[in-house]
């Protein structure tokens, strides 16, 4: 499935033009290998309101299936990722920063300190990656071979996840 890709980095610097975005690349490289086509794409600074209204302008004008934020996930006051998303979003999908944080937690004891929220707006789907690089690709490791099935339910086109039921295809209910 083709799916449709924003990707809005979060740094002071990037939007200052004071650092090159790596990171919004390699969410590019990797999304083009599991079908994904960036359509949208913004480095803005680490601001509530501006981080918002380009999630915003993501979903309502360039029409995307999914929006990668990285960075502002941390600690530093600066740091307001998670609450644009939160105030964008109607539904939280907590698996999957749960899953990005148990693999990375794997490689750093630091993956704890990450506060990425994933969550839905209509058929879009917003999930905050972190700011570096190496994060960037562990994390797309772990979410991207779902990805497609997830987007192709949120967008109408695809079936429940259960691939087999025990009872020939019927769904059994007991009753006490």
């Amino acid at each position: 499935m083709k799916f449709r890709v924003g990707i809005i980095t979060a740094s002071d610097k990037g939007a200052r033009g004071e650092r090159e975005d790596e990171s919004g690349r390699v969410i590019g490289e990797m999304v083009a290998e599991h079908g994904g086509e960036v359509v949208a794409y913004q480095v803005v600074p680490d601001d509530l309101d501006a981080l918002r209204e380009t999630m915003l302008k993501f979903i309502y004008r360039h029409r995307v299936d999914v929006i990668f934020t990285t960075g502002g996930t941390g600690f530093s006051p600066r740091d307001v990722t998670p609450e644009a998303t939160l105030a964008v979003v109607e539904r939280l999908v907590p698996g999957i920063p749960e899953a990005m944080r148990a693999r990375t937690l794997e490689k750093t004891p630091r993956a704890i300190l990450s506060r990425a929220v994933a969550g839905i707006r209509g058929k879009t789907l917003i999930v905050n990656l972190p700011g570096n690089p190496r994060g960037v690709r562990e994390c797309l490791e772990v979410i991207l071979p779902a990805l497609p099935h997830g987007l192709e339910i949120l967008a109408g086109r695809g079936g429940e996840c259960a691939t087999s039921l025990p009872s020939g295809g019927k769904e059994e209910k007991k009753f006490s």
